[in-house]
């Protein structure tokens, strides 16, 4: 009897993963993704991505500065019936093209995200997961305590075993980072070092969004890579060539 028991536990805890699993991908397959946004699947991996940092159906998420929403599009339907997805510093426009399709973005919540003013985007110890995208960078320019400001309110906002992802444009440990990483670029162990002095654990590292082409060394930096291509027509066969940046996928647990 107790082997069947547990079987039959096994076999539920199977099925519940299938589930998430075929809902992930009913997400990212669905109508409501930007055209554009699905042409960078291939360079993005948001299958993949999604399941390193164990995002579930019914996880409570904070997205931090989800720009133009192209991750919010296959993250609001996913946890839309059983989970939550919370938007911190989302942008008047993103929140107006979602509030036009209220039947996959209605129960989208949002947060204050203004580091170095205001961060006000969840209680304390109240979410699964904390995700950001391409965007540690931009807190590295912004100010010196900016990147640290934010790292600390994910771990504050998480729940004991929550999951902060990171996925950022890795600059080789070789190439020198300024302290601005004015160029879109920045170390792993510098995100890493960031992560764990304000508490979080190292729990694992994802090579999904590596790209071995970019050196990572470029005439106006991470963007003269595609989507961006900033350089315009200077180069740009070489830079479609590259495709998009390399990129550390980091996971972090708190205690």
């Amino acid at each position: 009897m107790k082997k069947l028991l547990m079987a039959f536990a096994l076999t539920a805890i199977s099925a519940q993963a299938a589930y998430a699993n075929d809902a992930l991908k009913t997400a990212i397959a669905g109508e409501q993704r930007t055209p554009a946004n699905v042409t960078r699947d291939a360079a993005r991996h948001p299958y993949e991505t999604l399941q390193f940092f164990g995002v579930a159906a019914k996880s409570t998420v904070v997205e931090l500065a989800p720009g133009a929403g192209w991750y919010t599009e296959i993250l609001a339907p996913y946890v839309r019936k059983d989970g939550k997805l919370i938007l911190a510093g989302a942008s008047p426009r993103l929140k107006t093209r979602l509030d036009g399709t209220p039947a996959v973005y209605d129960k989208v919540a949002y947060g204050e995200f203004a580091p170095g003013k205001k961060i006000d985007y969840a209680p304390k110890n109240s979410v699964d997961v904390v995700l950001t995208f391409r965007n540690v960078h931009n807190w590295i320019s912004a100010s010196d305590t900016a990147a640290k400001e934010v790292f600390q309110s994910a771990f504050d906002t998480l729940k004991p075993g929550g999951v902060f992802g990171v996925v950022e444009h890795r600059l080789p440990a070789s190439a020198t980072q300024d302290a601005k990483a004015s160029s879109g670029y920045v170390h792993e162990a510098f995100v890493i070092k960031l992560a764990e002095s304000v508490g979080f654990k190292l729990a694992a590292k994802s090579e999904i969004n590596a790209n071995s082409k970019d050196t990572a060394n470029h005439p106006g930096g991470v963007w003269a890579l595609p989507p961006v291509l900033t350089n315009k027509e200077t180069d740009k066969e070489k830079y479609l060539a590259i495709g998009e940046s390399d990129r550390m996928t980091l996971k972090f647990v708190k205690p």
